[in-house]
């Protein structure tokens, strides 16, 4: 493996929705960590984590928040690695606030940003193992076995379809 994953959450409420990343990595092969790292709450304690990051074997961010959703940003100022951030629903906004929050980066500071709560979890966890994959030929045959299996599906559904009417 060239490398792992840290999946980081601003609060421990996260956890249901960042699971989903921690599923696709399994499904890939991929270590990772996860860990609960507030942007607002523990701002030292993110940026030590962030610039400490590559050295420890990390090769991706990713990163869930909701409401002011400021964690995926904030590992971007401090870090060259990618960083993928999840916006999750946790105010009466239902996540549009979290996905304002995390798309809309001043240029030189990018962030890749998922859709709202679970789909975009587990997209950052595919787009984590799209990453790796460049470099690790082990996790790009399974990201095309996954590719596959995703078009078999859409072919049975069709077929199924076709079939009940």
């Amino acid at each position: 493996m060239t490398g792992k994953v840290a999946i980081l959450m601003g609060s421990d409420s996260d956890l249901e929705i960042m699971k989903e990343a921690c599923e696709a990595l399994k499904e890939f092969g991929i270590d990772y960590d996860i860990q609960v790292l507030s942007a607002h709450r523990s701002p030292e304690l993110v940026s030590e984590f962030v610039k400490n990051a590559k050295a420890k074997g990390y090769r991706v961010l990713i990163a869930g928040a909701g409401g002011a959703a400021h964690l995926a940003g904030i590992c971007a100022a401090h870090t060259t690695l990618p960083v993928i951030g999840v916006p999750i629903a946790s105010t009466p906004l239902n996540g549009f606030d979290a996905l304002l929050a995390t798309v809309q980066m001043p240029a030189g500071i990018p962030v890749a940003t998922t859709a709202i709560g679970k789909a975009g979890a587990r997209n950052a966890g595919i787009l984590a193992a799209q990453i790796l994959g460049i470099g690790d030929k082990s996790v790009e045959e399974k990201l095309i076995q996954f590719k596959k299996k995703l078009a078999e599906s859409v072919r049975a559904k069709n077929e199924n379809l076709k079939q009940s009417i």
